[in-house]
């Protein structure tokens, strides 16, 4: 039992730590998959979620601060954001990128050295309804209406299978992230593995755990989270496209 003192500090803390916690769900959390620790983060359909990749001025924004900064002009903040997608040394999109119904850059349809280039590739659409991952020819034969899109590569799951490329028990191994939708739709679902893991069970947690049809792999080496909620701010490099859940600031 604790003292009086220790037990009025306790709980004078815990009032504290709840006034400044954020107001809006938390909606990251962690989890373990094969001996390898996660963090998700799920976004839900109808919920802010947008690319973010330069100012108005066309300025780098390269970092989870800046965004920050400039949504407090909207008066909203970041829930949680991570790298959204491969980019060049000049921090330009590799690949597909649409930002605010703007096409940044073109689809890449071409097999090509690395992971991006490692067929089935795919492109992540935030929709009006809802979002999708869909494999990239498939995208460029029929594209549908995105608000916001990222391509990258390579696909995790493509129709409930694994990449045909994925071998189990390799030996490349790196922190990565990615992101999955459900069926309908409605859910998408963002990891970053916590401990340096292989495409196959990075994959694995997408189709086994998870249980979403189709995935799509963001990067790895540089891959970073901010997820308040979690106390987690993750430091590095400038970064190319970012992708965060707005919300209206505490």
């Amino acid at each position: 039992m604790l003292p009086p003192m220790m037990g009025t500090m306790r709980k004078l803390l815990a009032a504290l730590a709840f006034l400044a916690s954020p107001t809006f769900a938390a909606p990251c959390s962690l989890t373990e998959f094969e001996g390898a620790e996660f963090t998700l983060c799920e976004v839900r359909a109808g919920e802010d979620l947008r690319l973010f990749h330069s100012d108005a001025q066309g300025g780098l924004l390269g970092s989870f601060g800046a965004v920050n900064d400039l949504l407090a002009a909207e008066g909203k903040t970041l829930a949680f954001a991570m790298n959204a997608g491969m980019y060049h040394p000049d921090r330009r999109p590799v690949g597909l990128y649409v930002e605010n119904g703007v096409e940044r850059a073109g689809i890449v349809t071409a097999a090509s050295d690395g992971n991006f280039g490692l067929l089935p590739n795919g492109v992540f659409c935030i929709g009006d309804a809802g979002f999708a991952v869909i494999e990239s020819r498939a995208f460029a034969a029929a594209p549908p209406a995105c608000r916001h899109a990222t391509q990258s590569g390579p696909m995790l799951v493509i129709g409930g299978k694994l990449h045909p490329r994925f071998i189990p028990g390799g030996d490349s191994r790196y922190i990565r992230n990615g992101v999955g939708v459900s069926a309908d739709g409605q859910r998408a679902v963002f990891a970053i593995s916590d401990d340096s893991v292989n495409f196959d069970t990075f994959g694995r947690l997408y189709r086994d755990v998870l249980q979403l049809p189709n995935a799509l792999y963001l990067d790895g080496k540089i891959s970073r989270l901010f997820a308040p909620d979690l106390h987690r701010s993750d430091l590095g490099l400038p970064m190319g496209p970012i992708i965060g859940l707005a919300v209206p600031r505490p």
